[in-house]
């Protein structure tokens, strides 16, 4: 009887593999108010919010509500086959997606493919971008969050399966003109190249509550320092410590906002790879120049990258905490293994850190393949060349955030690749790219990544190309010249100089209004710079664009109709519209409810379509109805620590409004201990129907850095 047992043991396999490629019925669980999550066969052992260390923000998320399931459970399906795990979730006619990571020339992602793969962007939104959050959002009030550190393949209403619910109507390509090589689809589709996964939904209703769920997750925006929110320059990258210095009095010399300069590669004594050293011909003395430098207002951000020179002092050391293969003949440090965070990040803290150095810039985490490890490199720790890839940007900004923690100094800085998890991190993405209106779009999309992106001035052509890219620049998480290459200055086009001026003092004055935007990042989710989808009342107000006869049937032209990647929302109360070189008008869709001009307070419409010609000096930019906006004086450099600050509160509309100002010592991490207050602005009318203005008191034993309070009505009170 003994020749049965191989065939008893060939059919045990054949049941156990059709076992494995059936669909799987999901479990889901509620794990925070709002979001459910399943598994699906055996997830991997690292994931994006394990290796990003995200912890729930779970008081924020109980201030949404609970909020019911918000799909048909029996649609969404998932299986595992050959060690891939596929996914599918159900999709409406009218539903638009947006989402899937850091996009640059798409915002509605419905009927795209892309595989999403942390890489240096290269001109095309098919997933390979410097973070492919795999998080997505949909129309319909909810979203989809796959925790996996894998190379995900997205069909985002693309694919057409035999046995659809509801499945594309049947065209003659001879005769009928409603023929599409495009068949309606009624599902998202995913291929993860793994056994498994942690999925999320997240429920809404609204796309923001979506949003702001998923932030609040992965626990919820940084506070970035004040002096993060100030104006900063990036020098030359062979600029020695007197050229910077010399730099630094130019900027105080002739009136010119500066916070924090940027040192580029010549700082080390060598670089591609890198040493982390100072180089003694250019800085003899490190720790006098980033004191002086200090003394002056000006902090230090010094630009690295993680690929370790046989030349670097910590090469021996950190050499069997590495992968196989090199980064321009650095090796590359297994940051999931303390042992190399403690040798790589612990060089960092003891010879930059440690002497004042207030933030890094970390460069070619992101990608490009024939420079960045091969995915056939394998890490000490066991972890995979692709995961490594996926995660990397997030182990760089957690232990560095980390680092600066540890000394409850908080930073601010530059990094090239993020994830899904990264929400928390203090640190901008940015890259080589440099088209203005894409940067935008990538602005845009930057609230449904989890992510915050620059659009930096480099260099410009022209004064107006210069000029348009410094407005929508001030507009943004990070104000920024990256001058490593051009170094240009903000006074290089003369002809406009007085307008860069003016639009750097802008930035500063803002400050109150960016600070608070910020914190409302971190305790509410909600994003600092978000796409104008996430506005209430705005899809009704998309009805008044022309659209073709047969966008009903073809979900995808009737998503590219609608996409709108040239405004966007800029804290709670501003809509920013910037203008391109060439440009002398341009239309902006505004949503419902009345809004005024930032500038003069004049009301400009309401839930319509307004063309406006703003001039050269101004980028359009409008407050909702009952908007206000705390700005301070003008400063070369952000306050700090407990200095009083006046505030000029300014109102706009007619109708009462209120505002929620954040206060703390704007550099520690003592706000995680409580140490911080929000005052209430409110402007209401009286008995004789004036409106007038009213702030809450300060909280005893609480922070309080405002000084004397003046009110600016923007809009004539009728």
């Amino acid at each position: 009887m003994q020749w049965i047992w191989p065939f008893i043991f060939l059919l045990l396999l054949l049941l156990a593999a059709i076992n494995n490629s059936a669909a799987q019925q999901l479990k889901w669980q509620e794990v925070a108010p709002g979001i459910y999550k399943a598994t699906v066969g055996v997830p991997d052992k690292i994931d994006l919010r394990s290796a990003a260390g995200a912890e729930a923000n779970m008081h924020g998320l109980q201030d949404i509500g609970e909020e019911p399931f918000p799909l048909v459970k029996m649609d969404i399906t998932a299986k595992v086959v050959d060690h891939q795990t596929y996914l599918h979730f159900p999709l409406d006619k009218k539903e638009q997606l947006f989402g899937f990571g850091l996009n640059f020339k798409t915002v509605n992602q419905r009927g795209r493919i892309m595989q999403l793969h942390v890489d240096n962007y290269a001109g095309a939104d098919d997933g390979h971008t410097h973070a492919p959050t795999p998080f997505y959002v949909s129309s319909n009030g909810y979203g989809v969050f796959v925790n996996v550190a894998r190379y995900i393949k997205i069909y985002a209403g693309t694919a057409v399966e035999k046995d659809s619910k509801h499945p594309p109507v049947i065209y003659d390509r001879n005769l009928d003109k409603k023929w599409s090589p495009r068949p309606y689809s009624d599902g998202v589709d995913m291929l993860v190249p793994a056994s498994g996964g942690v999925i999320y939904v997240i429920a809404g209703p609204t796309t923001l509550d979506v949003v702001r769920r998923f932030n609040l997750f992965n626990g919820g925006g940084p506070i970035p320092p004040r002096w993060g929110l100030g104006f900063t320059q990036r020098v030359q990258r062979l600029y020695n410590a007197d050229q910077v210095a010399k730099e630094a009095a130019d900027f105080e010399s002739k009136g010119y906002p500066l916070d924090f300069i940027g040192l580029e590669p010549g700082w080390q004594s060598k670089s591609y790879p890198c040493t982390l050293q100072w180089d003694s011909t250019r800085f003899a003395h490190p720790a006098a120049f980033a004191e002086s430098m200090l003394k002056k207002g000006v902090r230090l951000n010094l630009w690295t990258n993680p690929y370790i020179s046989p030349e670097s002092p910590i090469y021996k050391a950190i050499k069997p905490f590495t992968g196989t293969h090199t980064v321009w003949n650095g090796v590359v440090p297994d940051l999931t293994m303390k042992a190399a965070r403690d040798i790589f990040f612990g060089y960092l803290k003891q010879h930059q850190v440690a002497i004042g150095v207030s933030g890094f810039k970390f460069d070619e985490v992101d990608g490009g393949d024939q420079y960045l490890w091969p995915d056939v490199a394998t890490f000490p720790s066991g972890t995979s060349g692709e995961q490594m890839r996926q995660i990397y940007g997030l182990l760089i900004q957690r232990y560095s955030t980390e680092m600066f923690h540890q000394l409850n100094r908080r930073t601010y800085g530059l990094v090239r690749a993020s994830n899904g998890g990264g929400v928390r991190f203090p640190y901008v993405i940015y890259n080589d790219y440099y088209d203005h209106r894409d940067f935008i779009t990538a602005l845009i999309n930057s609230g449904f990544a989890g992510v915050l992106w620059t659009p930096e001035v480099r260099a410009s052509k022209t004064a107006e190309e210069w000029l348009r890219r410094f407005q929508s620049n001030i507009f943004s998480p990070l104000a920024m010249i990256n001058a490593w290459s051009s170094g240009t200055k903000p006074w290089t086009f003369p002809e406009v100089a007085d307008q860069i001026k003016q639009l750097a003092e802008l930035r500063m004055r803002m400050m109150p209004y960016w600070y608070a935007s910020f914190a409302l990042y971190h305790f509410k989710g909600i994003p600092p710079f978000r796409a104008m989808n996430l506005e209430p009342g705005f899809s009704s107000t998309l009805k008044l664009e022309k659209t073709a006869q047969n966008l009903e049937e073809n979900p995808y032209e009737e998503a590219k109709a609608k996409e709108i990647k040239d405004q966007y929302l800029a804290g709670p109360n501003l809509l920013v519209a910037p203008i391109f070189t060439g440009q002398t008008s341009r239309k902006v869709i505004l949503p419902k409810g009345n809004w005024y001009d930032f500038y003069t307070g004049a009301y400009v419409g309401n839930g319509e379509i307004i063309q406006v010609t703003p001039g050269l000096d101004k980028i359009p930019v409008y407050v909702r109805d009952g908007g206000i906006i705390p700005m301070m004086p003008a400063m070369l450099h952000a306050p700090g620590g407990d200095q009083k600050v006046d505030l000029e509160i300014r109102y706009y509309g007619t109708k009462p409004g209120s505002f929620q100002l954040y206060d703390d010592d704007g550099l520690s991490y003592d706000y995680e201990k409580g140490a911080y207050s929000w005052r209430t602005i409110t402007v209401v009318k009286n008995a004789k129907g004036i409106l007038e203005g009213k702030i809450s008191a300060p909280v005893s034993g609480k922070p309080n850095t405002l000084g004397k309070i003046t009110w600016k009505w923007m809009t004539a009170q009728q």
